[in-house]
């Protein structure tokens, strides 16, 4: 009986230990592994500066808001030379279809020439416009039609 409740104790024990590694580095004993999104990576700019920055309707002007994101991506990119990335405009579904493909690409090249302007060699970087084709937030309201109105900055 003793030696069960000890083993259980013990096993308690272990797996307190081991629950204060999850969100930091472990040592292996050969090498210290990473935990958390790869440098460079897709998530590590999401979780680093953000993939997306937001419109006002029927505009494809960067507010202040979608300048500071941009100012992160730009630094984030600087560090990662390697890196090439896609930025895709995007349209809430008001509007046809042409329209909004036009609309998407002027938000997508407004984000690229700050990128560029920031000192992102242009060639790290392409565009494309999905119009309304590709929504982030489902919903046919206010609140989903903002978050729809974007430019998104994807690692390729």
């Amino acid at each position: 009986m003793k030696l069960k409740l000890f083993g259980a104790v013990g096993m308690a024990l272990l797996l307190a230990a081991c629950s204060d590694h999850a969100n930091k580095n472990v040592n292996t004993g050969a090498a210290t592994q990473q935990v958390g999104p790869a440098p460079g990576s897709e998530a590590d700019l999401v979780a680093t500066a953000g993939d997306r920055v937001l419109f006002a309707f029927d505009k494809s002007g960067l507010s202040d808001d979608a300048k500071a994101t941009l100012d992160k991506q730009a630094a984030w990119l600087a560090k990662y030379p390697q890196v090439h990335v896609q930025i895709a405009g995007n349209c809430d579904d008001r509007g046809t279809e042409e329209y909004n493909i036009a609309l998407g690409e002027r938000r997508a090249n407004a984000a690229h020439d700050y990128l560029v302007a920031k000192g992102v060699d242009a060639s790290r970087l392409t565009t494309i416009s999905y119009g309304k084709d590709r929504p982030t937030a489902p919903g046919d309201d206010e609140s989903a039609w903002s978050q729809n109105r974007n430019a998104i900055t994807a690692v390729q």
